[in-house]
């Protein structure tokens, strides 16, 4: 991303707008009692969208899959199927972000941004392969410079072409979350234990040889620290094209759902190449696990659902996503009362059409 490009990233912050949306909301909740956190989620949409009425139109929902080559080293199986099914379940309404999606009036759309096999053409795959799979981080970069950029724009053009102002950001994929853990750990210089999913149900052998297989591709890796640098040396392909939708769909102020640690990884990357771009993301859910949990507040943010899923990503945002239209209609849909109206009409209490719809 270039200087110029970058620039066109403008942060949200507006004290004289944030003022008056809250006074709008405030408005409500005298009248109706306090919403809770839609309050705050509805005043994080209208600095987005820099409106005291902000309206989504034509949302997308994201699935950016790709295999990784850590795999190989037997982490990161997840679920037992390989990414090429995950897919097509995926486009044949099989997941249930696939169902949730429709009901929700969502977009969905895979993204083949590097799965190994070749699929076959389907009306929601967008192809944009930028090669087959990534190599093992663990005994070699797993994936070139030249790939990473390529992949960063990939994901660029495809969010300057799409023609809502909503994309909601997920990723598929065995190894997608292991490595996304690699990059947080790099670039927060935290544990990557902190970022590994595992509980109760994952034996302690199983953990044991995880992190040695993590620790291995860190230590291998260990110059590592530039950003691209970092994606090149652990990250996905679904990674890097998500870093560069995120960032242009960030330069055109839509909203950005984030649902994953994936997703929290490109965004991790995103913002360091262009820190406003975090003005635009809301992250829709926790994890059952804490791996999740510790990447989110490396953005000091919350969930908008804390529902214990441990499902694919992707099924949260579409979760996620009646939440935010609720929040936006508090702006946008909720008439405001007419003050001269109930001033004039002493029998006001019994003529609720006054207020509106």
């Amino acid at each position: 991303m270039t200087v110029a490009q970058q620039s066109l990233i403008s942060p949200t912050a507006n004290p004289e707008l944030e003022k008056a949306l809250r006074d709008r909301v405030d408005r409500r909740s005298a009248i109706a009692g306090g919403l809770g956190e839609l309050e705050p989620l509805a005043v994080r949409l209208g600095l987005v969208q820099n409106s005291l009425t902000p309206r989504f139109r034509d949302p997308v929902i994201g699935l950016f899959a790709a295999d990784h080559g850590i795999v190989v080293d037997g982490v990161g199986a997840q679920w037992g199927r390989p990414t090429r099914d995950l897919v097509q379940m995926a486009l044949h309404a099989q997941l249930p972000v696939s169902v949730f999606s429709r009901l929700q009036g969502l977009h969905l759309t895979v993204v083949d941004c590097g799965v190994a096999e070749n699929l076959p053409p389907h009306a929601r795959l967008l192809a944009r392969k930028v090669s087959h799979g990534t190599r093992n981080a663990r005994t070699a970069h797993a994936m070139s410079l030249d790939q990473a950029h390529a992949g960063v724009r990939v994901g660029m053009e495809i969010a300057d072409n799409l023609p809502g102002n909503v994309l909601a950001c997920a990723a598929m994929g065995q190894g997608s979350p292991e490595c996304a853990a690699l990059v947080l750990a790099r670039l927060s210089d935290q544990p990557v234990r902190d970022f590994v999913v595992s509980g109760p149900t994952m034996r302690q052998d199983d953990l044991v040889h995880l992190l040695d297989v993590l620790h291995g591709a860190l230590a291998r890796h260990r110059d590592a620290k530039e950003p691209m640098d970092v994606l090149a040396a652990f990250g996905g392909h679904e990674i890097a094209v998500m870093v560069g939708a995120m960032l242009v769909a960030a330069s055109k102020r839509s909203l950005i759902i984030v649902d994953g640690i994936a997703a929290c990884a490109a965004l991790k990357l995103a913002s360091l190449i262009c820190a406003p771009v975090t003005d635009y993301a809301v992250f829709c859910r926790s994890h059952v696990h804490r791996g999740l949990d510790e990447a989110l507040a490396l953005f000091h943010a919350s969930a908008l659902l804390e529902l214990g899923m441990d499902s694919a990503d992707g099924t949260g945002a579409a979760l996620a996503w009646p939440m935010i239209r609720a929040a936006a209609a508090l702006l946008t849909d909720l008439h405001e009362v007419a003050e001269a109206r109930v001033a004039a009409r002493p029998d006001f209490g019994v003529n609720l059409p006054t207020l509106g719809a």
